[in-house]
């Protein structure tokens, strides 16, 4: 979703959110689907720690040396592209007599954060659209 130079990274960084966030919905939901499967171990994707240090830019190639240098477009939304998340396996302590590690009541919870996360991000997402047709309208 390449629209460098409108918003700035703000656009990527809500694309890149949304994609994460829908993985993460595939995995609570595989996580609720085993609740009943012996030996099943629930899993998360954990992934808001390498966006905050994509955005923070981590090595950047063209480093601003000097105040007056002009900064680069596109330098953290190349390295927001690279974040994937980690898949992490949630080891809760109640783990039931057959093995299985998925806790509903946490799943559901992450769920349900999850969606709201989703939906906020959409929501901004939208609001930079309207904001850019508005520019093209002039009714700005």
């Amino acid at each position: 979703m390449p629209v460098q130079g409108i918003f700035g990274t703000t656009v990527e960084l809500l694309g890149k959110t949304l994609d994460l966030r829908a993985k993460r919905q595939t995995m609570i939901s595989a996580n609720l689907a085993n609740v009943e499967t012996p030996g099943y171990t629930a899993s998360d994707l954990s992934f808001e720690g390498q966006l905050k240090s994509a955005l923070k830019g981590g090595p950047k190639a063209g480093a601003l040396t000097n105040p007056r240098h002009i900064p680069l477009k596109g330098a953290s939304a190349a390295s927001l592209e690279k974040v994937r998340g980690d898949v992490v396996e949630l080891n809760s302590g109640n783990m039931g007599p057959d093995g299985n590690s998925v806790e509903m009541e946490s799943e559901m919870g992450r769920l349900a954060e999850n969606q709201i996360m989703y939906n906020a991000s959409v929501q901004i997402l939208t609001k930079k659209f309207e904001e850019l047709k508005q520019a093209i309208r002039g009714t700005l």
